[in-house]
């Protein structure tokens, strides 16, 4: 069974899954289209490449999240889950992330003065995205946010009917695997990881622990449900990058891409979000220890490999003009998408 928590500024008494009433105050969609696309591509920031490693990962979180924050292994920066609310909603919409863990598309969100919910499958993480919605609003953020507990892939029984058309913003990123860098600390045989993994791997429900074919079907059900959710014209932001496996790239960028056209989106810009900084002209590279490690050992052995700097940053739109009511959206071939 699914639990919710709901964080506004003053208590309030939070929801059930699967109710049809809604008590968030985020400004309901009245059936009047913003072109989102125009107006961020019109702006003077509204460039292809995000600047959002001016700082790093941990002086954006300092103060911002609670300290426990870190032991989530793959962290979005606060950076670019800000970039999209800011370019792609306005003030009192909803924004959505299915895949939250410990929130961070939510807090950013609240202090930017929208309401958010979230989903997360580890009650891990979503106890620390309610501890850090918590905190956001004890530094003075005026949006609401609520974190279900549950399968992503199952977002129609997970969150209330009357949130279907509602939501403005999905920003969310999958899985890189089961493992991922961490963090690093010494270790009796020298340099040991800890807290890079999603779960102790007991429990194997997490996307993290499927294939690149698994993990595709999987995050396509998880965009058609949030297909359902979105109003006509509503905008959704996935982060991903390719990474290697024996050597071999993994493409994730491009899975991702065919998963949202067969959940009945469309993608409408490829941006680049920086994990490195620019300064004076260069970008200077944030890796963590294991990723120049990597590099270093794949340049010995005549691979010519290079740090990672950017993450890809996917771009889709709801059509307009469907009936999310229906349970049916087209696909950008032409053909119906059951929700």
């Amino acid at each position: 069974m699914s639990a919710v928590a709901e964080h506004t500024p003053p208590p309030a008494e939070a929801n059930q899954p699967g109710e049809d009433t809604y008590h968030g105050r985020h400004r309901a969609y009245d059936g009047r289209h913003r072109d989102t696309t125009e107006r961020h591509a019109a702006e003077p920031d509204g460039l292809s490449v995000w600047t959002t490693a001016q700082k790093t990962g941990p002086v954006q979180r300092r103060g911002r999240y609670v300290p426990e924050s870190v032991k989530h292994p793959a962290r979005m920066l606060p950076a670019i889950a800000a970039h999209a609310v800011h370019a792609y909603t306005q003030p009192g919409d909803l924004v959505l992330d299915p895949m939250c863990g410990i929130g961070t598309t939510l807090v950013e969100a609240i202090h930017a003065g929208r309401d958010a919910i979230g989903v997360e499958y580890e009650p891990r993480w979503s106890n620390i995205a309610d501890a850090n919605i918590t905190h956001a609003h004890a530094q003075g953020a005026t949006g609401r946010a609520s974190v279900v507990r549950g399968d992503a892939t199952r977002l129609a029984a997970l969150l209330p009917a009357a949130l279907t058309g509602q939501v403005a913003l999905v920003v969310t990123s999958p899985p890189y695997g089961p493992t991922v860098h961490g963090l690093v600390r010494p270790g009796a045989d020298g340099v040991e990881k800890f807290d890079n993994a999603y779960n102790d791997g007991t429990d194997r429900g997490n996307l993290a622990y499927r294939d690149l074919t698994g993990l595709a079907d999987g995050f396509e059900q998880i965009l058609r449900g949030c297909a359902m959710l979105l109003r006509p014209g509503g905008t959704v932001v996935v982060t991903a990058r390719p990474w290697r496996k024996n050597g071999q790239l993994v493409d994730l960028p491009s899975a991702v891409i065919a998963a949202g056209v067969r959940a009945g989106l469309v993608p409408t810009e490829r941006c680049v979000a920086l994990l490195a900084a620019v300064r004076d002209g260069q970008l200077v590279a944030r890796p963590s220890f294991f990723q120049l490690q990597a590099v270093r050992k794949a340049r010995t052995a005549g691979t010519p490999l290079h740090l990672i700097t950017h993450e890809d940053v996917l771009i889709f739109r709801r059509p307009d003009g469907e009936d999310p009511s229906s349970g049916i959206l087209k696909d950008a071939t032409g053909g119906g998408v059951a929700a």
